[in-house]
Parts: structure tokens; C-alpha cells; sequence
């Protein structure tokens, strides 16, 4: 009998109990469970989750996301305890791909998403008609760091990469012994400072590649209002505010509610869906109720401001305050107003409005648009992610496929502020 098959048999309690079992990771004893659902982790082990600041590693926002999942997602799970204590935490998602489905071979004018030149190589590298599943360490639903968190004052920063590695390749087995083969996994994102992640992970096997970098804007300390930013920009940059102003003054902003966003649902959706046909790839189709699913569940930290042109909705954009991060969530608008209304930039503006009036001390624009995001005032920051097949052979390919299709940057950083 195999440690996986005698430890499922055990009846265990307390912190380290799991329906998948437990594996030993290190000669230290630290040992990790995969739990399929936020249902059955243990609440200890939540406890030790909210411990720490991101919220998107907690059981309120994840058990959103459970709830209302993308199409064709699937959780999982791992926590890492040493002597039934919990030290660790990392988030998995399980994802359908199908390249025929998801690519769009069009280029679009902004150029290619994150997803789109990754898994173009992805649908080089194997047929079309290939259907598979990877795990993904992090969020498809996010940008930055959202994959994993060691207690700091229990696990060295050096060793969380080799914990997070063996933890993969366990859930891997695990997943198999249930009858899901994954390809292989993704880890995602890491910023350039990681340098102590980055070598460990191309050691173990991992390739790293970059595709876009996630847009980030540092809301300054003496800004205590929208103002307060016009003051510190060029004038060319001040006029480019008011003329944007300008041209949306025909539009009405309105904060939705709960009972608002219910009632506008089926469009709130259908102008997610505008936005995201035009992204290059598609990897995940958001759930219809997921941001409605948000606000209820965040009604302050969740904010949805809708966009009416003479009553009608024509566009939204969300914001999730995490921490003292204001992150740019999804949005959708009708595209045929946003040449002459300048929507997009409007949303933007008061993105950062909202980031300033609530305190934040960074706004995360993630990635796509990095001209225009950087007119506003954002820089971009390089994300690094890491892939890894199953399978040593076409692993072996993966590095310099990603290096060619890795799209040249065609965008020049602004510099608006005096």
C-alpha cells in the first residue's frame, strides 16, 4: 500500500485532515494536503489564510470565485503544516484549454493579451484539436502575486520555492490517481526583484517567460484628491484630462448595487463579452454571476461604477480594494461609443479616483494597453511566469518557442508628471 492510499484510509483530525492525504516534502517534516474544495479545508487552517494580508488568498474572496467559476475551472488547494500547524498556503486552479477555442489568431490593435502568445506557442507545440488540463499556481483572474504565502517567521524565503515545487508534483499524482491527467503547470506572476525565485525555479525544471508587463501606478502620499494628481502633471497632460472630461460629459456614472447589478446582469455580461472577444485570447469565460457574486460578498471593498448614455448602460468598470492595493478587476463597455466618448480612458481616470479617495498607495492596471495606461501615470513593471511540462521532451522546447514568440514591445513609456 503507498503512503497516498494508507494515509486517504486514516482517520485523521485536526489541522493536517484532508480526503486527498498528506505528503512529506522535507527531512524538516513539513508535509502538505490538497483539499478539492474551500468546503473542506479545515477552519484552522483559514484562520492561519487570514493571517496574512492578501485577501485574495482567503477563504471570502476564493469561495467567491468557487462559487461562480469560470467555464471549465477547477480548484484545488495545498496546505503545508509542520507538526500539524499550518506554515503554508497555495491556491490552484485546474483549467480546460482547447486551442481552437481559445485563440484568436486575429492581432488585435494593442497586441497580443498574456494569454495570447502563450498558448499560440502552446498551439504550435501540439494539435489544434488537443484538449488538456493545466494547473495553474496563482490566478487567471488576476494579476501579481496571488499564488502562494509561507509563514515568514517558519519557512525561509529560499526554501517556499522547493516546498511549492514538490507540492505541485504531488498534486499532479493526485490528480491522476482521481482520473485527471494535467499536462503540466504554470506558475504565475513574479516581479524582476524575485531573483531568488526565478533561479529555483528554472533548477527544477521550470521555463520562465515573460509576455507582458502588469501596469502599476503609485498613488502619491500628498495626493488627497483627483486634483491634488491634475496638480502634478504637465499641462499637455492636464488638458488631455479635461478633454477626456469633456467629451464623456454626456455620460452619467452611477455606482451599482447589489439590486442594481442583479437587475442588469444579462448586459453587464454581454459587454464583459465585447471586451473580452477582442483580447486575442480567451482563455477563461467569467462566469455571469461572479461580480455580482463579489459585491455581495464585498459590498464596500467591491465597487462596480456603470457608464448611461440616456438611460442606457453602455459600459462598467470594478475595482477590489486589497489592502492598500486598489486592483483594476474586469470591466466591459460598448465599443462603438469609445472613440468618441473616450470611455476607456474615463474608466481609468477614475479608477485612480476611486484608488485616491480610498487610500490605496498603489493602483494595479494589470496588463494590456500599456500606452495608454502609462499616460496616466502608470510604469510598467515586468511579470515573470514558469511553465512546465509533465513530460521532459517537449519540455525541452518550451524555453526557446516561448523566446520567438515573445512579442516585441511597440509602445513607447510616457511621462506625465512634472
Amino acid at each position: 500500500m503507498t503512503r497516498y492510499e494508507s494515509m486517504s484510509q486514516q482517520s485523521t483530525t485536526g489541522a493536517s485532515s484532508s480526503p486527498e492525504g498528506e505528503q512529506v516534502l522535507d527531512n524538516s517534516g513539513t508535509t502538505v494536503a490538497v483539499y478539492r474544495s474551500v468546503d473542506e479545508v479545515p477552519e484552522v487552517n483559514w484562520t492561519f489564510a487570514a493571517s496574512q494580508p492578501n485577501l485574495f488568498l482567503q477563504k471570502e474572496y476564493l469561495s467567491v470565485v468557487e462559487k461562480n467559476p469560470p467555464v471549465g475551472m477547477k480548484f484545488c488547494y495545498f496546505f503545508f503544516f509542520r507538526e500539524n500547524v499550518p506554515i503554508g498556503i497555495a491556491i490552484g486552479q485546474i483549467q480546460y484549454f482547447k486551442a481552437d477555442e481559445s485563440i484568436n489568431n486575429e492581432e488585435k490593435k494593442d497586441g497580443p493579451c498574456f494569454f495570447s502568445t502563450f498558448f499560440r506557442f502552446l498551439k504550435g507545440l501540439v494539435s489544434s484539436h488537443v484538449e488538456f488540463n493545466i494547473l495553474v499556481n496563482g490566478s487567471l483572474l488576476l494579476t501579481g502575486e496571488h499564488g502562494f504565502y509561507f509563514d515568514p517567521q517558519k519557512v525561509k524565503k529560499a526554501k517556499t520555492i522547493t516546498l511549492l515545487n514538490a507540492a505541485l508534483d504531488y498534486g499532479l499524482e493526485v490528480f491522476e490517481k482521481a482520473g485527471e491527467k494535467l499536462s503540466g503547470t504554470l506558475i504565475k506572476d513574479f516581479p524582476e526583484e524575485e531573483l531568488v525565485y526565478s533561479q529555483q525555479l528554472s533548477r527544477l525544471g521550470h521555463n520562465e517567460f515573460t509576455v507582458q508587463p502588469s501596469m502599476l501606478m503609485d498613488v502619491r502620499s500628498e495626493w488627497k484628491t483627483f486634483d491634488d494628481y491634475l496638480a502634478a502633471l504637465h499641462s499637455k497632460y492636464r488638458v488631455r484630462v479635461r478633454r477626456a472630461f469633456k467629451k464623456a460629459s454626456v455620460i452619467e456614472k452611477k455606482e451599482l448595487d447589489v439590486k442594481a447589478i442583479q437587475e442588469n446582469l444579462p448586459l453587464i455580461y454581454q459587454l464583459y463579452l465585447k471586451i473580452a472577444a477582442n483580447s486575442g485570447f480567451n482563455m477563461i469565460n467569467l462566469n455571469e454571476t461572479y461580480l455580482l457574486g463579489l459585491k455581495k460578498q464585498f459590498p464596500e471593498r467591491f465597487r462596480m461604477i456603470g457608464y448611461y448614455l440616456e438611460g442606457k448602460l453602455i459600459g462598467y468598470f470594478t475595482t477590489f480594494l486589497n489592502g492598500e492595493e486598489l486592483e483594476a478587476h474586469f470591466l466591459g463597455f460598448e465599443p462603438k461609443y469609445n472613440h468618441d466618448l473616450q470611455i476607456y480612458l474615463n474608466m481609468l481616470y477614475d479608477m485612480l479616483r476611486i484608488g485616491i479617495e480610498s487610500g490605496a498607495k498603489k493602483i494595479v492596471y494589470a496588463r494590456t494597453a500599456m500606452a495608454i495606461k502609462s499616460s496616466v501615470g502608470a510604469i510598467a513593471h515586468e511579470m515573470y511566469c514558469y511553465m512546465r511540462h509533465r513530460n521532459a521532451f517537449p519540455n525541452k522546447f518550451i524555453k526557446p518557442i516561448l523566446r520567438y514568440l515573445r512579442p516585441e514591445a511597440d509602445w513607447e513609456p510616457r511621462h506625465p508628471f512634472k
